[in-house]
């Protein structure tokens, strides 16, 4: 990104505020992706599976330990009456 481009961003984040500039970059969205994408790594970089379809089914592995690491980790709210 050249400073150009750079200084019309700041400046679009300055007229917009930073909290509807996010939301209409879709900043919060990329954000969480490479959050995710980087808890993946963290499983490790290679696939150990041989054949595409193994590979798939290991993929799939690290995904559901990822999904319940994170439900594990989400606050559950409930409306106390």
């Amino acid at each position: 990104m050249g400073s150009l481009e750079r200084n019309e961003l700041l400046r679009t984040v300055k007229r917009l505020g930073r909290t509807i500039w996010k939301k209409w970059s879709g900043y919060h969205r990329r954000s969480l992706v490479e959050t995710k994408m980087h808890c993946i790594k963290l499983l490790g970089n290679k696939l150990s599976a041989r054949n595409f379809q193994s590979q798939v089914n290991e993929i799939h592995a690290r995904m559901a330990v990822l999904n319940k690491f994170t439900d594990l980790g989400r606050p559950h709210t409930r409306v106390v009456t």
